[in-house]
C-alpha cells in the first residue's frame, strides 16, 4: 500500500508538472494546426473505473494524435483529491464528492459518465450462493465467522476487505453494509485493486470480497442478495441497491477545461455508452430507470 501510494505520487507530480507545462504553453486542449485537438491529460482515482478509461483512452489518442491520456489507479479518494488541488486533470470516483470528507465539492465539478454494479463475491467452494442483507452485515462485522452458520460448509470465513479511499468500499458500506463498519480482525486480507481481489477471493479457500460486476468473473461466485441477483437489469430498476454513478470529477478553474471536456463527452458518446461500456461490465447512464442523489435517496428518473 505504502509503495502505491507512492506510485500515485509520482503520478500526480508527473501531471502537475505536465498541467503546469500545458499552462504555460496555453495549450491545454487547444486545436493543433491539423485541426485536431492536442494536449496531455492525466486521469487519477477509482480501480473499478480504470479498464473503461483506459481502454476509452486508447481509442481517443487513435482518433487525435496530438493528445496523449495516462489513466492511474489509486482509490477515488485519491482521484478526488487530484482533481480538488489540480495535479490531475480528472479525478474518477465511485463516489460524489460531498461524501468524501476532506473534499471541497465547490472547487470540483461532477461528469456522471455510467454506472456500476457492486456486489459480494466468494470463493466457489464455500457452500452458498445467496444470502440476506443481515447475514451478509454479520460476516462483515465479524459476528459471523464460519460459513456453516449461514448454511455454507464447515469453513472458517476469510474477509477480503478494501481501504479507506476505496470508492467501491464506500458504496459497499453504505448500501450493503447498511453503514455497518467492517471488522478489520488479525490475519485478515486488505487490498486496493479490484484485480487482485477477484484473485485473492478466487484462490483463498472462505474467501469473501465485493467487487464491481465487471470483475465478476468464473474464479468467484457472485451472491444473490435477499434473492435478487446481481445483474445489469436490476441494477436499472434499482431492485439491486448495490450501485454507484462513475463519476470523472474536473477543477472548476483547469486551463484545459476544452481538452477534458472533449474526452468525458467521447466517453458519454454513443460509441463508448453502446459498445465500449457493456463489452467491459459497466451500465450506460442512459438505461438507469431511477437516479441516486449524494444522501443516497433514490428516486424514479426523471
Amino acid at each position: 500500500m505504502w509503495r502505491k501510494g507512492l506510485k500515485v505520487a509520482g503520478a500526480i507530480g508527473l501531471s502537475l508538472a505536465l498541467i503546469v507545462g500545458c499552462s504555460n504553453g496555453g495549450n491545454g486542449g487547444d486545436q493543433s494546426e491539423g485541426g485536431g485537438l492536442s494536449g496531455n491529460l492525466i486521469a487519477v482515482g477509482s480501480s473499478a473505473m480504470q479498464p473503461l478509461v483506459e481502454e476509452a483512452a486508447a481509442k481517443f489518442m487513435e482518433e487525435n494524435s496530438g493528445v496523449n491520456i495516462t489513466v492511474q489507479g489509486g482509490g477515488s479518494g485519491a482521484g478526488l483529491s487530484a482533481a480538488m488541488d489540480g495535479s490531475a486533470n480528472i479525478g474518477n470516483s465511485d463516489v460524489f464528492a460531498e461524501e468524501k470528507d476532506g473534499i471541497d465539492s465547490e472547487k470540483v465539478e461532477d461528469h456522471q459518465v455510467f454506472v456500476v454494479g457492486m456486489g459480494p463475491v466468494v470463493h466457489p467452494e464455500v457452500g452458498v450462493d445467496e444470502l440476506t442483507q443481515e447475514q451478509l452485515i454479520d460476516i462483515f462485522t465479524g459476528e459471523v465467522k464460519n460459513w456453516k452458520e449461514v448454511g455454507g460448509k464447515d469453513q472458517e470465513i476469510v474477509l477480503v476487505n478494501r481501504p479507506e479511499s476505496s470508492g467501491t468500499r464506500a458504496t459497499f458500506a453504505k448500501f450493503a453494509l447498511d453503514n455497518n463498519e467492517e471488522f478489520r480482525g488479525k490475519g485478515g486480507i486488505e487490498e486496493d485493486s479490484s484485480g487482485t481481489v477477484q484473485k485473492i477471493v478466487g484462490e483463498t479457500p472462505g474467501a469473501i470480497g465485493y467487487l464491481a460486476f465487471s470483475y465478476f468473473n468464473d474464479k468467484v461466485t457472485p451472491l444473490k442478495l435477499d434473492g435478487v441477483e446481481p445483474t445489469d437489469e436490476n441494477v436499472y430498476s434499482g431492485e439491486w441497491y448495490v450501485w454507484a454513478y462513475q463519476h470523472m470529477y474536473t477543477n472548476k478553474d483547469s486551463q484545459s477545461k476544452e481538452l477534458e471536456q472533449a474526452f468525458i463527452d467521447y466517453i458519454l458518446s454513443d460509441e463508448i455508452q453502446e459498445s465500449l461500456i457493456p463489452e467491459l461490465g459497466y451500465i450506460p447512464v442512459n438505461k438507469m430507470e431511477v437516479e441516486r442523489d449524494p444522501e443516497g435517496k433514490v428516486s424514479e428518473k426523471k
